[in-house]
């Protein structure tokens, strides 16, 4: 058989993204949902897991956060293997793991402009994802080398410091992150607004909000994943970060939109509604 009669996905050569992450056992966030997602976009996914989560559509119960060292040896290993098209840094858990990222960005050979951060700080049912002083250091040694951070309001008032922000609040706080991480890119979703529009901060100090559109669905868990994994394969597919935050955008909707029952709970979207999987 030539070349030219195979099917694209086994011609093509994928781009490697690595995603450093949780895992979830239902599959709605985290690993493998990044994974999927970077499938969906014809991205290969290479993968760190920073905690091992007890939890289901229903919710988490249990986190065991993996020891820094382990960690530090997992992206040492795959380093050495491939150097990625981008990282998508999802939850952390740990200061020691936070660290640990923060020097394998230093030495990792991947631009910063491609580094998507999801500052992962507590669940949807009220879990806490990242000790306290695990914050601290995300703050002091990992924002400034990422070229995009992803917070949801709440996250972005912790980001700042701030007291519980609303809409209107968000420009200003989105600044503030701005002005203290130069060259950062900062993506404030607003799923959990009344209006689910999005708002997107440049380093120029340009900024635009990205009006979304309500799905009514049930199946929301691990939007904020989607959102950045989708996020991270239009930059490595060289889109500029309009065009790349409003496609990431639109990307999670139709996911939405086609989302099926899984679980008892708040399931997943389904990430691979693009895909011909006959």
């Amino acid at each position: 058989m030539n070349e030219a009669a195979l099917p694209a996905c086994e011609r093509d050569v994928w781009p490697i993204a690595l995603t450093i992450a949780g895992f979830d056992p239902s599959s709605g966030a985290g690993i493998s949902a990044d994974l999927k997602v970077f499938a969906a976009h014809r991205v290969y996914g290479m993968a760190c897991i920073t905690a091992l989560t007890v939890q289901s559509t229903l919710g988490v119960r249990r986190v065991e956060p993996v020891e820094a060292a382990t960690v530090r040896e997992m992206l040492a290993c795959l380093r050495e293997d491939a150097v990625p098209a981008g990282v998508k840094i999802g939850m952390l858990a740990t200061a020691g793991i936070v660290d640990e990222v923060a020097e394998f960005l230093a030495f990792g050979g991947v631009v910063r402009e491609r580094v998507v951060l999801d500052p992962v700080v507590r669940s949807s049912s009220g879990r806490e994802l990242l000790d306290r002083e695990g914050v601290v250091r995300l703050r002091a040694e990992l924002l400034g080398r990422v070229g995009w951070v992803t917070p949801n309001v709440d996250e972005l008032a912790v980001l700042v410091g701030a007291a519980p922000l609303e809409r209107e609040d968000v420009p200003r706080a989105a600044a503030e992150l701005g002005r203290a991480y130069p060259g950062l890119h900062v993506l404030v979703t607003g799923g959990e607004m009344e209006r689910p529009d999005d708002f997107l901060l440049l380093p120029s100090g340009e900024s635009v909000w990205l009006e979304g559109s309500r799905v009514e669905t049930t199946s929301t868990h691990g939007t904020g994943c989607a959102l950045s994994s989708a996020l991270l394969c239009e930059l490595i597919a060289g889109k500029g970060p309009e065009a790349a935050a409003r496609d990431a955008k639109e990307y999670v909707t139709k996911a939405l939109r086609a989302a099926y029952a899984v679980g008892r709970g708040r399931g997943p979207m389904d990430h691979l509604f693009g895909m011909c999987m006959g």
